[in-house]
């Protein structure tokens, strides 16, 4: 246990600029064009429904599983009081959740935690996937978690420091873009069940001011996880 955790809580050294440069530039690209994005959203997905997960834990209510789609949807089931901080909170934390693991992603990374970091996203998709209650979902975490595993057992110090940093990068972008759309399906009046107008029907504020709150907190986080990554 002493050898894990020494492994766990090694140092590594600083990337150089350039790489952090070309790994944001990469992460950029998944979120900014269709194609990548359409892939790459269903990442973001497991984040999003592990923040509801967690904060419906959190604040005690009955977590019953978790659904991930193949349209990159998801709905994280729980049962407890339909009104009242707890609910709030939970649908709160959904959108918020991918911005705020890539502000905490980016810190272990200015610490130069890469094992840890990568670790403990294994552990995440771990519990992820005992949550899971749908066929796809269980096959989507399965892929990922695997794919971290090969990454953990055969790739070099470096190349996990690549992948890591792109997928820093990714969720710090990835974050934002959920959120733009959502407000564009509103504008539509594609969005009736979001969590911005489940929140609205849970409050007195408007489901606007939700998806401004998200956006800000999203935001707010990728400017401060682009200067913790900031290599100069």
């Amino acid at each position: 246990m002493d050898k894990l955790w020494a492994h766990l809580i090694e140092v590594q050294p600083d990337p150089d600029p350039w790489v952090v440069a070309v790994s944001a530039l990469a992460a950029l690209a998944l979120v900014g064009f269709r194609m990548p994005w359409q892939i790459s959203r269903g990442l973001i997905t497991i984040a999003h429904e592990g923040g509801h997960a967690l904060m419906a834990l959190v604040t005690r209510r009955k977590l019953e599983g978790i659904r991930l789609h193949s349209d990159t949807s998801g709905v994280t089931l729980t049962r407890g009081r339909p009104t009242g901080p707890g609910m709030v909170l939970t649908a709160l934390a959904g959108y918020l959740a991918p911005s705020l693991l890539g502000l905490a992603a980016a810190w272990l990374t200015e610490q130069g935690r890469i094992t840890l970091l990568i670790w403990g996203v294994l552990l995440f998709l771990v519990c992820m996937l005992l949550l899971i209650r749908n066929l796809y979902g269980a096959l989507i975490l399965l892929v990922t978690g695997g794919a971290v595993f090969a990454l953990i057992m055969y790739a070099p110090a470096e190349a996990q420091q690549v992948v890591a940093l792109v997928a820093v990068w990714f969720l710090l972008f990835g974050g934002i873009r959920p959120i733009i759309e959502l407000q564009r399906k509103r504008r539509r009046r594609q969005a009736r069940d979001s969590d911005a107008d489940q929140l609205a029907r849970l409050t007195f504020l408007p489901g606007g001011f939700y998806v401004f709150f998200f956006l800000l907190v999203s935001g707010a986080s990728a400017v401060f996880g682009a200067y913790l990554m900031n290599p100069l």
